[in-house]
Order: C-alpha cells, then sequence, then structure tokens
C-alpha cells in the first residue's frame, strides 16, 4: 500500500461529505400533488392494505430489498472490542457492498450493548423494518447465541456473516483448490488455527459437505482441542478429537490443508515442510497472513495458499458471497438461509471460477491470462458473473428446500 494510505483511508471516509451510504428517493416529490400521495393523505392507502395483509409491506414499501447491517462493536475487524459507534464505518461499507455488488439497500445500526439478551431482542423488536439482517462484528461465543436466537424469532434472513460467508468462500476455495491438488474433501486431514465465530462455521460447513469430523484438527490460543481438556466451551467442544497432539506443529505435520483464522505469521515456514505432499495453506488473517505467500512458496513448490489479502492471487473475500446470497434470498422472500442454500452458494462459486475469465474481469485485474488453476480457485469479486450465478442458486434452493414465500420467478433474474 501507498505510504499516505492512512490518509487516504481518512479523506475518502470524510471528503466529500463524511460517510459513505446516503439515502435517495425513488419517487418524484416536486408537486404538491407527489407530496400528496407520499405522504397526507395519499400514505393512508397502503397504510389500510397493509394493515390488512402484511404481506402487501412487500408491495408498498422498501422492506424487500432494504438489509440492516447491525452490531455491537465487539469484535471490530482484526482490532477487537472498540464498541458499537467505532464499528460504524465498518457497518457503513457493508452496506455499500450490498449497493455496489447487488442492488439491495442497506442502513447500518449499532447497538450499544454487549448483554446478547438485550441486543437479542432489540434486534427482534424491530426486524420486521427489514427483508434481511446481516449481523457483523460480534464477538463469539455470544455471536452463535444471537443468531441462533434471531433466526428462530424472526420471520426474515438472519445472516451472521463473519460465520457463514467466511465459510462460504473458505469452503469453495477449498474444493477447488483439492481438486486441483488431486485430493478430496472427504479424505483431507484439515487443521484450523482459530476456535472462533468464522473458523468453528468453516468446519461445520465442511462437514456438511463431506469432510470428516475425525480428520480436523482445531486449535485456539492454548492449543489443541482435545477430547478431555478443560475450559471448552459448548462450540469449541464439537470439534473436540481424541488426540494425542498438542502443539500446532504436531497438528500441521502430515496434514493435507492449513486454515487460519488466527494471527500474523503463526505457520513457520518449518511446519509447512512438514505437512503432506501438495498442501494447500488458506492463511486468512488480516491483514497480515499467517504465513507469507513469498514464504510459502519459497518452502514448497507444490503448495497452493490463499489469504484475505487482495494484493496475493486467491483472496477469500466475503464480498463474494453476502451480497448475492442475500439477492436470492430476498427475490423470493426465504424466510431464513438454510444450509442448502449456503451450499448452493458453494456450488456456485465452485462452477464459476471453472469457466473462462471474462477480458473485462482480466482488465481489472490488470492481468493478461487466467484460469483454474493454483493461482486461480476462487473468482474475483469484480466478476459480473457472480450475481447472476449465486443469486439464482441460492433463490433455487430456497424454493427446493421449502423456506421461500413464492415461487422461483420465470426467467429468474437478480432484482437491481
Amino acid at each position: 500500500m501507498p505510504k499516505d494510505f492512512k490518509q487516504a483511508a481518512l479523506d475518502y471516509h470524510s471528503l466529500p461529505i463524511p460517510g459513505k451510504i446516503s439515502m435517495e428517493l425513488s419517487t418524484p416529490a416536486e408537486t404538491q400533488y407527489d407530496l400528496a400521495l407520499a405522504y397526507s393523505p395519499g400514505v393512508a392507502e397502503p397504510c389500510r392494505e397493509i394493515a390488512a395483509d402484511p404481506e402487501n409491506a412487500y408491495r408498498y414499501t422498501g422492506k424487500g430489498n432494504l438489509v440492516a447491517v447491525i452490531s455491537n462493536g465487539t469484535a471490530v475487524l482484526g482490532l477487537g472490542n472498540l464498541g458499537p459507534l467505532a464499528s460504524k464505518p465498518v457497518m457503513e461499507g457493508k452496506a455499500l457492498l450490498f449497493k455496489r455488488f447487488a442492488g439491495i439497500n442497506a442502513v447500518d445500526i449499532e447497538v450499544d450493548t454487549e448483554d446478547a439478551a438485550e441486543f437479542i431482542n432489540t434486534v427482534a423488536l424491530i426486524a420486521d423494518t427489514f427483508g434481511g439482517i446481516n449481523l457483523e462484528d460480534i464477538r463469539a461465543p455470544e455471536c452463535f447465541e444471537i443468531e441462533a436466537s434471531l433466526v428462530r424469532q424472526c420471520s426474515i434472513p438472519v445472516f451472521h456473516d463473519d460465520q457463514h460467508g467466511t465459510a462460504i468462500v473458505t469452503a469453495a476455495g477449498l474444493l477447488s483448490a483439492l481438486e486441483v491438488q488431486g485430493k478430496r474433501l472427504e479424505d483431507a486431514v484439515i487443521t484450523c488455527l482459530g476456535a472462533g465465530a468464522a473458523a468453528i462455521a468453516c468446519m461445520r460447513l465442511l462437514v456438511s459437505l463431506g469432510a470428516k469430523r475425525e480428520n480436523i484438527y482445531m486449535l485456539d490460543r492454548r492449543g489443541v482441542i482435545y477430547a478431555g481438556r478443560e475450559g471448552v466451551n459448548a462450540y469449541k467442544q464439537e470439534f473436540a478429537c481424541q488426540t494425542s497432539k498438542r502443539s500446532l506443529s504436531d497438528a500441521v505435520k502430515g496434514a493435507d490443508v492449513f486454515i487460519g483464522l488466527s494471527g500474523a505469521d503463526l505457520l513457520s515456514a518449518e511446519m509447512l515442510a512438514s505437512m503432506a505432499a501438495r498442501p494447500i495453506v488458506f492463511a486468512c488473517s488480516n491483514p497480515d497472513p499467517e504465513i507469507q505467500p513469498e514464504i510459502a512458496h519459497a518452502t514448497r513448490d507444490d503448495v497452493i495458499i490463499a489469504t484475505g489479502r487482495s494484493d496475493y492471487p486467491n483472496q477469500v473475500n466475503n464480498v463474494l458471497g453476502f451480497p448475492f446470497i442475500f439477492r436470492g434470498a430476498l427475490d423470493v422472500r426465504a424466510t431464513c438461509i438454510n444450509e442448502e442454500m449456503k451450499i448452493a452458494a458453494v456450488n456456485a462459486l465452485c462452477e464459476l471460477v471453472r469457466e473462462e475469465v471474462p477480458a473485462d474481469v482480466l482488465a481489472a485485474c490488470e492481468l493478461d491470462e487466467l484460469s483454474f488453476g493454483p493461482g486461480y480457485i476462487i473468482p474475483k469479486p469484480m466478476d459480473r458473473r457472480l450475481l447472476g450465478r449465486i443469486a439464482s442458486a441460492v433463490a433455487r434452493a430456497a424454493v427446493d428446500s421449502g423456506v421461500a414465500s413464492i415461487p422461483y420467478p420465470d426467467n429468474y433474474a437478480p432484482n437491481l
């Protein structure tokens, strides 16, 4: 990044006006008659229609294309518990991405409480305002309880992107990398460094896709989570394994896959050298990965590496998922985002990366050539095909799994 990147980022957020999102009018408001329709007395008519049938809110208001991005600021990026107000730039950024990539209107809401029950109650009381809720930057383990409770209480999709968005993009990239390396998910030994929201969600989704739980070694700050270890919460306990392995060095030796959702420079060259032939490394800590790609490639010429950074190949980026997943869910008025919809998104990403890359994507990435292989296992965020492919797959899965409120539209094209 340029030396003045910090100032450029501050300028970006403050100029020409503070913030990154704004509100615009979607109907005329120029004449006295326009105002009579927009407010009193005309507004009474849709109010009566909605009172008679709540589904009419989708016809007469913006509810069906409106997502709330909600946080309490307890786990902001990799910065920790900064509080709700300091999380606002991130939530505004998420709203920007919803609009830019999927045409979805989004508003940010920062809730000033660290009490899970209070947060749940606050969100549940305002949920019907929106077509969907994107939970963001909420620390583990409270995030699991918060999401599960809101999914039960709300009749609209509630999606904690730090969990599921990361899991979906990681799973898609891993399936592609395994194919390139000539391996199968059901046979792969996976070492996961990190035991927070993203890590647990990633491992859960990989198990849904065919990974064997007994082949997964999960580590937190205290080392391997093994059966019988004291002080392990219920969510980590799900991945406690019968093993004598205790350290990262133990767990990564002979592993096919390393997935890092932890911190910088924690995977050494010696550890990478001890992995199985044709290893796969997802070093997703941001901004500094668990191992630098230059070190990884210097250590192993048979490694495939992905990071969370945009300046290296194979970026694991949540923007490949959440805008398009919500687009598909909203377009069929899904009541939730279930496992079938997540897997549909994974498969759509896997299919797209195997296709010929359009010229406009190459130009945006300043590349002359790009094809499925070690340096291209995940689609690029600027690929315009993502919207149609993922949204349609998610919408179809919602209908097929029985959580859609309206049929899959004929000649479906995502709403923008």
